[in-house]
């Protein structure tokens, strides 16, 4: 019951905000041409600045469990690897087969993952965690630039130079190695005993979390400012797949296969990472990154809405299972 309640409390104030953007765009607050430049700013600049800053706010990477992360990193290249031939199957509209392929993988880890994986596992599975959004969020968001890439209305072939450009210079992947770079350079100086910390700068410490702070209730706002109920009878198909997909299929797959085959090599702190990695719904960030990338938006937006209200069953019943089967 605390993991149903839980799930529900992470989930209400998500579909609050959505509603509240739909509303404002009714009343006219938010007009179609303010909602994409607003998502242009949350994929530029406030998205960034608050991934910069989680990876910055991590104690040491020297604590994570690499046979736990080498099977993360694993688990979602087979679900992309897998989702792939099933997206090709269900839709020949490329900017469909994106959207559907960046959600097969795409979990909200940093919103709603890693506050759930303290729930479930406390102090220590916060930290495990936490740990694994260093590696995971690039490895997401490369997989996000990959599917966006090859599948997009523009109708141009992708190539492998122009693939590998998109990766280069995503703002999102940019920030977290930034903030990797900076997280290094903060254990040099740990290592050399300087006290310096870029916290010591405190304006621009301030600004980043400013913008950072402003990074989920824009999207959340936006989303909802661009959610259409007259969407679904066109897109039913592909939100049934896609919502199944997100919040039954690869839970069983990535929670399902660690427990089969490594649950005496990983812990209660290592499952409820697994939750929060592969039971969460999909990402706000993909809206923004679709539309960027020439992805179908509109879908991308009703996936996330709809995963969300799922989730917060499907969490429940894959954490009720988890503590019957004594992980927890």
């Amino acid at each position: 019951m605390d993991s149903l309640i839980f799930a529900l409390n992470a989930v209400a104030p998500i579909v609050i905000m959505v509603a509240i953007g739909y509303l404002l765009k009714k009343i006219g607050f938010m007009n179609e041409m303010f909602a994409k430049m607003a998502n242009k700013l949350v994929f530029r600049v406030f998205l960034p600045s608050m991934l910069f800053l989680n990876v910055y706010k991590i104690d040491d990477l020297g604590g994570m469990d690499f046979g736990y992360v080498a099977y993360v990193l694993v688990a979602l290249a087979v679900i992309f690897l897998l989702a792939l031939p099933a997206v090709l199957m269900l839709t020949k509209v490329p900017g469909r087969r994106g959207a559907l392929l960046q959600a097969s993988f795409r979990s909200n880890y940093a919103l709603i993952g890693i506050p759930l994986a303290q729930s479930l596992f406390g102090a220590e599975g916060v930290t495990v965690a936490t740990l694994l959004s260093a590696v995971t969020i690039p490895m997401l968001n490369i997989l996000a630039v990959i599917s966006l890439s090859v599948f997009h209305d523009g109708g141009e072939k992708p190539s492998v130079k122009k693939i590998l450009w998109n990766i280069v210079k995503n703002p999102l992947i940019d920030s977290v190695l930034i903030g990797l770079a900076v997280l290094g350079l903060r254990a040099i100086f740990v290592h050399t005993g300087n006290s310096f910390r870029l916290t010591d700068i405190t304006p621009v410490y301030t600004v980043l979390g400013y913008l950072s702070n402003m990074a989920t209730p824009m999207a959340l706002l936006v989303l909802g400012a661009q959610f259409e109920f007259s969407a679904i009878s066109s897109l039913k198909r592909e939100i049934i797949f896609g919502t199944l997909m997100r919040t039954v299929i690869v839970p069983a797959l990535g929670i399902g296969a660690a427990y089969v085959l490594f649950g005496s090599r990983f812990n209660g702190a290592h499952f409820a990472s697994f939750v929060a990695m592969f039971a969460t719904p999909v990402a706000v960030s993909s809206v923004p990154m679709a539309q960027e990338m020439g992805g179908d938006a509109t879908l991308a937006g009703q996936l996330v809405v709809w995963t969300t209200l799922v989730s917060a069953f499907t969490v429940f019943i894959t954490s009720f299972l988890l503590r019957l089967a004594g992980v927890f």
